[in-house]
């Protein structure tokens, strides 16, 4: 593996720093076992988003134009 510094003078510790978060990434990605299905992201859960329900459409609607939670 190779890696090369595109743009910019990062600092030996900048690079040693970068090379941690590359290794344990390709770490991780060895200890799956080949064909198993990653794990979801709980911010990507669709029943995280519909968990609440929506206030009904009334006089007020245009003025509550965000999720409550």
């Amino acid at each position: 593996m190779t890696i090369k510094v595109i743009r910019g003078n990062p600092t030996p510790e900048e690079l040693a720093a970068a090379l941690a978060v590359v290794r344990a990434r390709a770490a991780a990605a060895a200890a799956t076992p080949p064909g198993a299905e990653a794990p979801r992201a709980a911010w990507s859960d669709p029943q995280r988003i519909a968990a609440h329900r929506l206030p009904h459409p009334g006089q007020a609607s245009w003025a509550r134009t965000y999720w409550p939670g």
